[in-house]
């Protein structure tokens, strides 16, 4: 056998080996992904929850946690996360009190009317700029912190947005129309009572404009 012959034998043989080698660690590479979810109804409850109003907010959150190593080096972590959110105002009726007088009349009196409130936040969250310090590192407590006070943010923010104001505007006028269309009297608490008949006006006044300048024309 000459030498040519050898060496050829030998190539053979190693990319043999190589060939059967990269196939075993492929399969062996393969892996048997499984995903399980369980899923339990803890418990359902009756609800009379009207939704009137609905907005969109973005939100930026910067979270930041110094610590230091020894009480003298800082080891700063950070994360920077992005929210979108949709959030429903709107009025739980099982707190409204009402009555009606006994003479009989179509009148429905509301003693007394829940303030508008936030329903339910559905919000995405996207982490960006993720920082870990040296010996600083992010947990999965640290992660459910940031989410629960990026949350709390959107729902202070919401709160202080025109959306109460608008739900409420719509509730009151909503129940105006529907006791009107019925040939009930609707009577409000004081306060709610002069915020329904300036909206009433200001929808009057927006409705008999147009009528106006069809007239003049």
């Amino acid at each position: 056998m000459d030498f040519l012959t050898i060496v050829l034998l030998l190539l053979v043989g190693v990319g043999g080996g190589v060939a059967l080698g990269n196939a075993l660690r492929g399969r062996s590479g393969k892996t048997d992904v499984r995903h399980e979810s369980t899923l339990l109804l803890e418990r359902i409850e009756k609800v009379f929850k009207v939704v009137m109003a609905e907005g969109y907010f973005s939100e930026i959150y910067n979270y930041q946690d110094q610590k230091k190593i020894l009480y003298l080096l800082n080891d700063p972590k950070k994360a920077m996360i992005i929210a979108k959110s949709k959030v429903l105002v709107g009025f739980d009726f099982a707190k409204v009190r009402f009555r009606t007088p006994e003479n009989g009349t179509k009148k429905l009196v509301i003693e007394s009317f829940p303030q508008p409130e936030i329903l339910s936040i559905d919000t995405d969250y996207k982490f960006y700029d993720i920082q870990a310090g040296i010996l600083n590192h992010f947990s999965s407590e640290d992660y459910t912190q940031i989410l629960d006070e990026a949350k709390q943010a959107m729902n202070d923010r919401a709160l202080q947005s025109d959306l109460p104001k608008i739900a409420n505007n719509q509730i009151q006028y909503m129940m105006y129309q529907l006791a009107n269309s019925m040939g009930w009297h609707l009577q409000l608490p004081e306060a709610e009572q002069k915020e329904l008949e300036a909206l009433k006006a200001q929808t009057e006044n927006k409705t008999d404009r147009p009528k106006q300048l069809q007239a003049e024309q």
